[in-house]
């Protein structure tokens, strides 16, 4: 697996505008970009071994990040 932060600026290098905008002005919104920063720094630790655990739960914190991520996009679609 790469070790490759996934940071919203990278997954959505062009809505950078939009994301400030929603973050502003949603809540929910802005638990969701928390919340992705947080499981994608999980990952990223799992995956440089800074943390330690099995590869079912590395595996479960990619899924958590990747449905962040499609919760993510969809708003920004709305």
């Amino acid at each position: 697996m790469s070790n490759t932060p996934h940071t919203l600026q990278e997954e959505f290098p062009t809505q950078g505008s939009a994301i400030s905008a929603l973050k502003a002005s949603d809540p929910h919104f802005a638990r969701l970009l928390v919340e992705y920063d947080s499981v994608n720094d999980k990952v990223h630790r799992a995956e440089t071994r800074l943390d330690l655990m099995t590869e079912a739960d590395e595996e479960d914190l990619r899924r958590t990040r990747s449905r962040l991520k499609d919760q993510i996009a969809a708003a920004l679609r709305r």
